[in-house]
């Protein structure tokens, strides 16, 4: 199968790439390397040196003897969007291409509407150029667990069965995202069901819990292969920030009381759920939503998991949380879609953790102290 890879330069999405092709699909990405930009405007860098897109591609040929095309531009031109479909003629189109960190969209005014910007107008010149060109195309969007928010009630898989004044309907699950980066998903979803429903597309929104981990069977084949390994507070997520403290001796820094629960996924699960939504595509018409994400846990048993896993002294320090989110709350989350599509999950260990340690230890080197703590604070907006 013909497999598009937007956003193949990133953390999920240069992994996602290598994990289609090494199961026999003729991939391509695309990237425009604002990611990379964005280290350069936060002062941080990847834990793990990463090579230059075109020298990767060109390692992982040298090693498999397959080849992964690779077009640079930007998803918000649409005449390039439109260009890539109608030259590589995929099946099916994985969306990774977004701005992606939470954080990083509630810096100040600019930043919010950049995000949303760069977020809603590339998805959907993807959705006019899908209509346009092949509407059998399967578009595979990378969504968050974050578009639900906590709500007090079970969150299903995309949709809900409502009951009221007497009458039924099956409507999209109610969202209550917590930042200007996870309204955006809203959006997009709102949007790809809409061109679903008006034009027949084909869709699966994936609703991807917190990613950790930074290693999957294609990337430990050479070191030149290596995916990002982020761990500052604007883009680092929170497992792998936790090791890297623990190595440093740096405290375990939990926003608030850690009572905070969110679903979770190792990355090795993240290219196979993408693995399988591509190969098991939704029908014409259809907008499926899986939530894609393993188990789930409180930020404060994700600190204890690492104490305990680390050979040392690790202490846990309690920040005012720069977010607007409940201490504690109710979280039970369906997630089964997947798994009946032949995902077998990889939960949290200490195995996995200890990988990472080994990880951190080689590059501590590289950890800038600064970039652990928060300085970005939900409660005041800027309009710098």
């Amino acid at each position: 199968m013909k497999i598009l890879v937007l956003g193949g330069d990133g953390y999920l999405g240069w992994p996602t790439a290598l994990h289609l092709s090494a199961q026999g699909h003729e991939v391509a990405v695309v990237d425009n390397f604002a990611r990379r930009g964005y280290d350069n405007e936060l002062g941080v860098e990847s834990l793990v040196p990463i090579e230059p897109l075109q020298s990767r591609i060109a390692v992982w040929r040298e090693l498999t003897g397959r080849t992964i095309g690779c077009y640079i531009g930007d998803l918000c031109d649409a005449q390039f969007t439109y260009d890539v479909i109608e030259d590589f003629e995929p099946m099916a189109v994985v969306h990774y291409a977004e701005q992606r960190a939470a954080p990083y969209s509630m810096i100040d005014r600019r930043h919010a509407v950049y995000t949303q910007q760069n977020n809603v107008v590339g998805n959907l010149n993807l959705l006019y150029a899908i209509a346009e060109l092949n509407r059998d195309i399967h578009l595979v969007k990378l969504g968050t667990m974050g578009e639900y928010g906590t709500p007090n009630i079970d969150i299903e898989e995309g949709w809900l069965e409502l009951e009221h004044n007497g009458r039924r309907d099956r409507v999209l699950y109610p969202k209550r995202p917590g930042s200007f980066y996870h309204l955006s998903k809203v959006h997009d979803s709102h949007n790809i069901e809409f061109a679903c429903r008006i034009w027949e597309l084909r869709a699966t929104d994936l609703n991807q819990g917190v990613v950790y981990g930074q290693q999957t069977p294609e990337t430990v084949q050479d070191e030149r292969l290596a995916t990002r390994f982020d761990y500052d507070a604007v883009f680092g997520t929170v497992l792998n920030r936790f090791t890297i403290q623990a190595v440093i001796g740096h405290p375990l820094t939990v926003y608030g009381t850690g009572g905070q629960t969110r679903g979770i996924i190792d990355i090795r699960d993240t290219v196979r759920c993408i693995q399988l939504a591509c190969e098991n595509p939704a029908n014409r018409g259809e907008f499926r939503v899986f939530n894609q994400m393993t188990e789930s846990m409180s930020v404060r048993d994700i600190a204890d998991t690492v104490s305990n896993a680390f050979p040392g002294d690790v202490t846990i320090e309690n920040l005012e949380n720069p977010r607007i989110e409940a201490p504690e709350h109710y979280y039970k989350v369906k997630h089964t879609a997947l798994v009946d599509l032949g995902l077998e999950p990889h939960l949290l260990s200490d195995t996995l953790i200890e990988s990472l340690f080994d990880i951190t230890k080689q590059y501590a080197h590289r950890v800038r102290l600064e970039a652990l703590r928060p300085t970005i604070n939900w409660r005041n907006p800027s309009s710098r």
